[in-house]
């Protein structure tokens, strides 16, 4: 694996809740980096800082941010030492680090997961972006006071705190808790994979609904399995073997200019098609119901054994609109490209619904 390392100098340091954002100096020119300060350390004004500047020359999507390694003449990152925490995440890697996992013996909840067998029954969303986030929250928290906590996987960005939208989102309530799982790391609690993610949210976290999406970014190869979209219909397995009540968002775009975007994106047909071995209902907005294109991919559905439950988006999407909420997905808003985010909204209003019906005993 080969990266691009480059020297900076700090001209402007803007604090975040868990990390910097920098204007540094390369070769005389201003650009801006991120810096995870539970990794690295804080830095100052004037600090020289290696940093990996791969992704923005490549021109990849991380947002236009270099990421800072480390802070030259700075040896110990004090915040990288959280009271008995054994598990490491970023393995074998420079900058692996502990976590207090909250399975593993030194957590208040290692006997609440160690006896944890089943989810019993909980609606979880499962979907392919990070952008789906937002109204899919928003959409649960419009149709039901209940709580949702998300579960981040490790399927795009690593650190949480790269989302600008989840603690927005926390602060608002639309969001109660959030776990990260795998690698990514920066929850409010820490998991080693979806499975005990999946019951922390249950028996720690006390949720009545779940959401696992990726962080900012996905990869893709304009290939059948070559991307980390292809996590849905793995993760759509775990919540059935954990006894739970997967819930599919749909990927839709009627704007993408990309043939395998169209209609229902072929990240989501793999997922459903191919991986998961789930057959359970997908809600779809009203608004797609004459959309010839996607009724035939959805009929294909139908006759793997899925069951298709068409909800009215529409009001709850014109209250999205007005939310003041940051929306975007590949650089498109709620009027670029709606039914994305109609899709979003329905699946967060069907968790809703179930979640509701759960407690009723129905």
């Amino acid at each position: 694996m080969d990266c691009i390392i480059e020297r900076g100098t700090v001209v402007e340091v803007k604090e975040h809740s868990n990390y910097q954002e920098l204007t540094v100096s390369i070769n005389g020119e201003n650009q801006r980096a991120i810096n995870y300060h539970t990794l690295t350390g804080r830095c100052k004004k004037n600090d020289s800082v290696i940093l990996n500047t791969t992704a923005v020359q490549l021109e990849l999507g991380s947002g236009g941010y270099h990421f800072v390694i480390a802070i030259e003449g700075q040896e110990l990152c004090k915040e990288l030492r959280p009271a008995d925490g054994h598990i490491m995440k970023l393995r074998y890697t420079p900058l692996q680090g502990r976590v207090l996992s909250v399975e593993e013996p030194a957590s208040n909840y290692h006997h609440v997961l160690k006896e944890a067998k089943s989810i019993d029954g909980l609606p979880v969303i499962v979907g392919t972006l990070h952008s789906m986030l937002a109204p899919a929250a928003f959409a649960f928290n419009f149709t039901t006071a209940k709580r949702l906590v998300y579960l981040m996987s490790d399927g795009a960005a690593l650190p949480l705190s790269f989302s600008r939208i989840v603690p927005v989102l926390q602060q608002r309530g639309l969001i109660y808790k959030t776990i990260t799982f795998g690698n990514a790391f920066g929850g409010d609690f820490e998991a080693v994979n979806v499975f005990s993610a999946l019951l922390a949210a249950k028996h720690v976290c006390q949720a009545d609904a779940a959401i696992i999406l990726m962080g900012p970014g996905v990869v893709g190869t304009d290939t059948r399995f070559g991307t980390t979209a292809v996590e849905q219909g793995v993760f759509l397995n775990a919540i059935n073997s954990l006894g739970g009540t997967p819930i599919s968002i749909l990927r839709v775009s009627l704007a993408d200019a990309r043939e395998r975007h169209q209609g229902i994106s072929h990240h989501t047909l793999t997922a459903l098609e191919q991986i998961s071995l789930v057959r359970g209902k997908i809600a779809v907005p009203l608004i797609l119901k004459e959309n010839k294109r996607i009724n035939e991919q959805l009929l294909h559905l139908e006759q793997l054994g899925y069951k298709i439950v068409w909800i009215e988006t529409t009001p709850v999407f014109e209250k999205l609109i007005k939310s003041g909420l940051e929306l975007s997905s590949m650089k498109r808003g709620p009027q670029d490209d709606p039914a994305f985010f109609h899709c979003a909204i329905a699946s967060g209003m069907s968790a809703a619904l179930v979640a509701e019906r759960k407690q009723e005993g129905k």
